[in-house]
């Protein structure tokens, strides 16, 4: 019904955004990566990739940055058990590229550490995906390096969370564990320098 939105953010909470297209706001629910990176842009143009929600009682937009974003969301409630909101949840976690390759490595760590994931629905969605995702992944930090990199992010006193969002930013060229926590370290300390 509504492939994307093009307007200025002028609103934004923890988990949603208005998006402003020619005088009317769209609430327009997003990821803290996507809210992150819409922030970041304030006042300007953004395009914002949707997928209109239809429950009984609602309707509801989700919102992506980009149209890989939104094509891996479709494809995560379209398991059962997994609504809009898990979905967006999971994108939370890590980069697609990184969450395809846990799911083809039946790698379950990166969906139990979302609200709402416990290991039976994380068992499920690997079933699920577990084949469309595994030939088509390559490339990028490994799954136990992204692992290792975050418990040494955790174990010098950041959150899970705060140490998932840094390591997001890390472009995934920057291959190794040392090299990807001293890269989140920058980003944590504000230290943006290369």
């Amino acid at each position: 019904m509504l492939g994307y939105l093009e307007g200025k953010v002028s609103f934004r909470r923890e988990r949603h955004i208005i998006v402003d297209v020619a005088g009317v706001g769209y609430k327009v629910f997003v990821n803290a990566e996507t809210l992150r990176k819409v922030t970041k842009k304030q006042d300007a143009i953004t395009k914002i990739w949707t997928h209109l929600y239809v429950r009984e009682d609602a309707l509801e937009l989700y919102g992506f940055l980009t149209a890989p974003e939104l094509e891996f969301f479709e494809t995560l409630i379209g398991v059962p058990g997994v609504g809009p909101k898990t979905a967006l949840g999971i994108l939370s976690v890590a980069p697609i590229d990184t969450l395809k390759r846990a799911i083809a490595s039946g790698e379950l760590s990166y969906l139990t550490k979302v609200s709402g994931i416990g290991r039976k629905t994380a068992e499920k969605i690997m079933v699920e995906l577990r084949e469309k995702f595994g030939k088509s992944v390559q490339g990028g930090p490994e799954l136990k390096e992204e692992r290792d990199a975050l418990e040494a992010l955790e174990s010098l006193g950041y959150s899970a969370r705060e140490a998932r969002e840094a390591l997001r930013q890390v472009p995934e060229t920057i291959q190794g564990t040392s090299k990807r926590v001293k890269e989140a370290l920058k980003i944590l300390g504000g230290n943006h320098a290369g």
